[in-house]
């Protein structure tokens, strides 16, 4: 039960960015209360037995490089609530369509060595990133513009990261080398010949050496617990099967911050909204979907290439060219035959989510709306070409496709869960364009989801911010 108390600030939604901003609001002394309208906390950020019991699947994400690395997350004693993040062996692996594995090591001068005549180019593309990987992201997980607060490293990751992602491969010669860029590239759900679309691998790539790649122990859901028993241990309060459809239901508070879609903060403008304001919310764009599947495995997965058991994600979509078709398939309304899959193998490195000896496997690829279910199929192909035998170790199968994915949270339209196209103007108008775009036309009501800067991935940053601007606006903190 709520306390009698009325709240300083309401959080409508317990998604990351949404724990977030309540922490940060609760830190500065204030009251705050989150209404979640699922029984369950963490939206994108949950756990759940969706095969079999005893079986553990995250519902949403599954790796964390962002969360671990995050400047909000990093400084908070989520450990004291719980948390552990567990490190796989290898941060990710990629196939070639051969079978044979990349495999990208914690050590960038290990990477460096087994790329052969890539392995200065690697170098150069990485090592002054991940010498100041804490310096890049204060910079690039904040609204657009924003005076660097460290101007020499974001110059590096400009010069590479705006490019298309297939000019950058460019410095690259190795197919090795070059489809282990495409497959860091492709995770930004973008053609890789989209300006911007080489940022997501420069980041992804320096977290790889820099973070390692990690995901909580036990399940995406222990970073969401986490964060609940912070905000407990602070005041704060969260109550779960409360809907809100419009601002009756909303107790009292000085503000109300929003983790959901534009199109949800639209209703809960009703007509208070400026009339240029929800036009550009009405045309907020999103991007491709993607249909996912989880199984629950007797044993793990038979890759042609052992080496990929050192993993905790792997990439399966072939040479930087085969990527790049497949991802402009996708953006053309195709789905590809051969799909670039993006996996986790969780229970290698972490055996509290499945029975003894056997394992849970996590995959997608990223559709065109309207995709059948039965696209499960295909995805599936990939996995079995790289891991032939890895269909007769399913015990169970589920399948996740967009429609479900956007009844887990709204903020996910279509099934992006990026929250929002993440193309260059995609980041400047994210939902608006405007220095400080958790800002609604309504004095004391913000945007705090992945549709704000700095957009889709867990770390909390839209909420953070979201919350310092409330904390400036409203209460002069």
């Amino acid at each position: 039960m709520p306390s009698p108390r009325l709240p300083d600030a309401v959080i409508v939604g317990a998604g990351p960015n949404g724990l977030a901003a309540a922490v940060t609001l609760a830190r500065a002394g204030l009251h705050v209360r989150v209404l979640e309208r699922r029984d369950q906390i963490g939206g994108g950020l949950s756990s759940a037995e969706l095969t079999l019991p005893g079986f553990v699947h995250d519902v949403g994400s599954a790796i964390h490089p962002l969360g671990f690395a995050s400047p909000a997350l990093r400084d908070w004693p989520l450990h004291a609530f719980g948390l552990t993040w567990v490190r796989p062996g290898a941060p990710f692996g990629h196939v070639l369509p051969d079978g044979t594995g990349v495999v990208v090591e914690r050590d960038l001068d290990e990477t460096a060595r087994s790329f052969g005549r890539d392995g200065a180019a690697w170098h150069a593309l990485f090592g002054p990133l991940v010498a100041h990987w804490r310096g890049l992201l204060d910079d690039v997980l904040r609204p657009l513009p924003r005076l660097p607060r460290h101007p020499l490293t974001l110059a590096r990751f400009g010069i590479r990261g705006v490019p298309p992602a297939t000019l950058s491969a460019r410095l690259l010669r190795t197919p090795e080398a070059r489809a282990a860029w495409a497959g860091l590239a492709a995770h930004a759900n973008l053609p890789l010949s989209t300006p911007g679309s080489g940022a997501a691998a420069l980041v992804l790539g320096t977290l790889a050496h820099a973070a390692h790649w990690p995901f909580p122990r036990g399940g995406a859901q222990a970073l969401a617990d986490a964060l609940a028993a912070y905000l407990r241990f602070l005041g704060g309060e969260i109550e779960t099967g409360v809907e809100v459809r419009s601002p009756r239901d909303l107790p009292a508070a000085r503000a109300v911050l929003v983790d959901s879609s534009p199109g949800v903060l639209l209703g809960l403008l009703g007509d208070w909204g400026t009339p240029g304001y929800r036009a550009w919310l009405h045309r907020y764009r999103y991007g491709p979907g993607l249909l996912k599947l989880d199984y629950a495995l007797s044993g793990p997965v038979p890759w042609l290439d052992p080496s990929l058991r050192r993993a905790g994600t792997v990439h399966l979509g072939g040479t930087l060219e085969d990527i790049t078709r497949a991802e402009a398939e996708v953006a053309r309304g195709v789905a590809p035959e051969r799909p670039y899959v993006l996996a986790a193998q969780h229970t290698l490195f972490d055996p509290s989510r499945a029975p003894q000896g056997q394992h849970t496997f996590w995959a997608y690829a990223h559709v065109p709306p309207g995709t059948p279910d039965g696209y499960a199929e295909t995805i599936e192909a990939q996995v079995e070409r790289a891991a032939p035998g890895f269909r007769d170790l399913v015990l169970a199968r589920h399948v996740t496709n967009a429609r479900q994915l956007q009844a887990l949270s709204p903020v996910f339209q279509g099934g992006d869960v990026n929250g929002g196209r993440g193309d260059l103007w995609g980041l400047l108008a994210r939902p608006v364009p405007s220095p400080t775009p958790y800002r609604t036309p309504v004095p004391g009501v913000y945007l705090c989801s992945s549709a704000t800067p700095p957009g889709g991935g867990i770390h909390g940053m839209s909420g953070y911010w979201a919350a310092r601007a409330a904390l400036r606006d409203v209460f002069r903190l």
